[in-house]
């Protein structure tokens, strides 16, 4: 597992945390750390998913998501 840091744009409140927090957690191969308004940090195993891939899933939710670093 790798670490993955997100930043997230459009995020206001917990509702937008809640729902930042349902779609990572749904995704095959990604283990959700902490999520808060405009980031979010995750694991995740790059055998099965890319960081571009959990932006895009974040973006499909109505946020502006894109990786902002990983984390050693």
């Amino acid at each position: 597992m790798k670490d993955l840091i997100l930043k997230i744009d459009g995020m206001s409140c917990g509702h937008c945390v809640g729902q930042v927090t349902k779609v990572l957690t749904q995704l095959d191969g990604v283990q959700v750390k902490a999520v808060k308004v405009g980031e979010a940090f995750v694991a995740y195993d790059p055998g099965e998913i890319t960081p571009a891939d959990i932006a895009r899933a974040v973006n499909e939710v109505g946020y502006e998501a894109e990786p902002a670093g990983r984390v050693a």
